[in-house]
């Protein structure tokens, strides 16, 4: 099996790296005023974009596990 700095470290640093530039550029659109999350199509969106990343990260890890293990 491969060593956890070849295949879980860098899973953590891009999910949590890129988890926080995620997470600044939605803070930064809600400040900028161009999304209004009382607009139901704006929360619609909001949670589609949190949905997704979290979907994607969720599949990621899910197949890494199967390369690993099968």
């Amino acid at each position: 099996m491969p060593p956890f700095s070849h295949t879980w470290l860098p899973y953590i640093y891009l999910y949590g790296v890129g988890g926080i530039f995620f997470i600044i550029g939605l803070i930064i659109t809600k400040k900028a005023g161009s999304m209004n999350l009382s607009n139901k199509r704006h929360l619609y969106w909001f949670k589609m974009l949190i949905f997704g990343f979290v979907y994607y990260m969720a599949l990621h890890f899910l197949l890494t596990i199967a390369a690993l293990y099968w």
